[in-house]
């Protein structure tokens, strides 16, 4: 990731330098051979070059992944679809390293219209906001899909090469990318039932008539793992006749087939056009599902970890630095599969993190946090987590399966439903349904505790953000976070979807007024944010992959110790989530003595051999370097 307003690097030439003259005529030789889908042309001393590179890793994919198919012509099909004539390619990938981030990078997850004013392009006024309020916090932008969709707020997407008009176009995508590191979604697991590819399968037309996912209501669908309460198979009617397809998320949503290469083929060359519009981190929407057969459980199969491993070699060998995420909002140990060995996705979310945050918070108790926190391993080199709390969907539940007991969870429900907000449910193989996600912005939903006390609820926000911030990664805020937006009741009726309620729509002049007013919550809270966010972004301490230790102290009192990969600075971070004041002997951290400590947040000198006060819901940042 790259620094607010940053130049755009330039074109790599060759570099014939290596290997002198003879090197650059094979290569480009082989170059040319590769693009005309031709290996012949090459020779055997260019596709000797090629065999312990790219193109070898690539067709060791491409026969896991499609065992029938004639993989040699397969990878250069994939060669020319990410790399067209005039795209440059690395000649050696990149090593896995922790120098692609850095202390300074935090992100900001937001709609391309969730701030609009009626007159102004939305995208327009989103870069207008972000560079006025949030220049030098955050680096990074995820801006949602912003394609033309018809349901789920861009998920449902019927043409990956367009912005949709009601946004803007891509010269105002482009112009974010300029100033900071763009997030965009590869909505890869399904497109719309209305879009063109959809349309035109419906009516038999190659090469889209093998491209989506077909069933039977006869095959045994049984062990199917749902985020939906919906039926998983759609009857259509087709050019070739009735056709059940598959549906993982809704019947606006077809299912891809995966499958048929053409599939893959096309999702690459779409990945290339979003990286030349300025997109350099890749959010992998639903990839989980990606790959299907009847009979399974159809998530997570082998199949799908090898797409994943290929995009990640198209990555390693792209001369942009471009990042993956995967979004997979499923337990530990099938979340954490996806760094594979270091051969899969740069970044994982840290799905746990909301409603684990959230529990602490509204228990006073931080005893399942912190040993979920203790069991968490490092990110491998190379590697980073994605933490947040809050985001477009809800706060998800499935992540804390087997983590927080029944009766906790009961206890969230209850309380996020006396804040106003709500429950959506998902389809279990016995035909019972469990709670899938909460829908409520992440800001009420800490209206109240477990214990009916409904005060200090901006002091109650901003500890859980700053838990966000303290831990190992990359920290990211939704827009709704940072602007302390309450629930969106309007919404949830007039949309007719629980998520709504955490979609609001800002009038901009409406949200200026409100962020000039030192009183409202919306000011609270970003300028408070705004402060942490600076100060953190100057400590070492708080690298992605700085070293973390989870402190054994007071039952509420999260601590973590972060050491800087150079080891000169450490950060010993407290977060009292209670509302209680506590005291704590300076001991319990194993403070060397004849160093100078201080708090970064709020300032104070903090005596080594003292005792540290905590006031409800306070932060500290306790640092020997700063």
């Amino acid at each position: 990731m790259r620094s607010r307003r940053a130049k755009l690097p330039k074109r790599r030439a060759v570099d014939a330098r290596r290997g002198g003259r003879v090197w650059l005529f094979l290569y480009l030789r082989s170059r040319r051979a590769t693009l005309n889908g031709s290996s012949r042309r090459a020779g055997p001393i260019a596709e000797k070059t090629f065999a312990t590179g790219l193109h070898a890793r690539l067709q060791a994919l491409l026969a896991q992944i499609y065992p029938q198919e004639d993989t040699r012509a397969l990878t250069n099909a994939v060669v020319a679809a990410f790399w067209p004539r005039d795209r440059a390619q690395r000649q050696r990938p990149r090593r896995p390293s922790n120098g692609l981030w850095s202390e300074r990078d935090a992100l900001v997850i937001t709609y391309g219209n969730s701030i609009q004013d009626g007159q102004h392009k939305p995208l327009d006024l989103l870069l207008d906001f972000i560079d006025t309020r949030l220049g030098g916090v955050v680096n990074g932008v995820h801006v949602l899909p912003f394609f033309p969709y018809t349901s789920d707020d861009g998920f449902a997407v019927t043409d990956y090469y367009k912005v949709d008009p009601a946004l803007g176009d891509w010269p105002d995508i482009q112009r974010i990318a300029a100033e900071f590191t763009l997030m965009s979604d590869m909505v890869l697991n399904h497109v719309s039932s209305q879009g063109v590819w959809f349309n035109a399968y419906r009516q038999g037309k190659p090469p889209y008539d093998r491209f989506f996912k077909e069933a039977s209501p006869g095959d045994d669908l049984s062990a199917v793992v749902r985020p939906r309460t919906t039926p998983l198979l759609q009857a259509v009617d087709t050019a070739m006749g009735p056709r059940h397809v598959w549906c993982t998320f809704s019947h606006d949503q077809i299912d891809l087939d995966f499958h048929n290469p053409e599939v893959l083929l096309e999702i690459i060359r779409i990945l290339r056009f979003h990286i030349d519009q300025g997109v350099r981190i890749i959010r992998l929407d639903a990839v989980a599902f990606v790959w299907k057969e009847a009979g399974s459980p159809s998530i997570h199969l082998p199949q799908t970890h090898a797409i994943v491993k290929l995009m990640r070699v198209l990555a390693d060998f792209a001369t942009e630095k471009v990042i993956l995420l995967t979004e997979t909002n499923v337990p530990k140990a099938e979340n954490l599969s996806y760094f594979g060995r270091r051969d899969e996705a740069h970044m994982v979310y840290q799905f746990p993190l909301p409603p684990l945050v959230l529990h602490a918070l509204l228990s006073g108790n931080v005893t399942v946090l912190r040993r979920w926190l203790r069991a968490m391993p490092p990110a491998p080199l190379g590697c980073a987590y994605f933490n947040f709390t809050a985001s477009h969907d809800g706060i998800g539940m499935r992540p804390v399966e087997g983590i927080l007991p029944p009766d906790e969870i009961a206890r969230m429900i209850a309380a996020v439903r006396a804040a106003g907000g709500r429950v959506s449910m998902r389809s279990l193989a016995d035909g019972t349904e469990a709670p899938y996600e909460l829908n409520c912005t992440y800001f009420d939903a800490m209206s109240r505790t477990f214990a009916g006390n409904e005060t200090d609820k901006i002091a109650r926000f901003l500890c859980s953000q700053t838990i966000v911030m303290s831990l190992e990664g990359i920290p990211a805020f939704y827009i709704h976070s940072l602007l302390a937006t309450p629930n969106d009741h309007d919404a949830v009726i007039h949309r007719g979807m629980n998520r709504a309620i955490n979609r609001h729509r800002w009038h901009y002049p409406a949200l200026r007024e409100a962020l000039d007013d030192p009183a409202s919550d919306p000011a609270q809270v970003l300028g408070e944010m705004q402060r942490r966010l600076r100060i953190r972004a100057r400590q070492p301490a708080f690298h992605p992959n700085a070293t973390q230790l989870t402190l054994q102290l007071d039952d509420r009192l999260l601590g973590v110790w972060r050491q800087s990969l150079d080891r000169h600075q450490s950060v010993f971070a407290l977060h009292n989530v209670s509302s209680e004041a506590l005291q704590i002997d300076a001991y319990a951290l194993n403070l060397i003595e004849d160093e100078d400590w201080r708090d970064l947040l709020s300032g104070e000198s903090i005596d080594a051999a003292g005792i540290i006060t905590m006031a409800p819901y306070q932060c500290r940042w306790i640092s020997n370097a700063r």
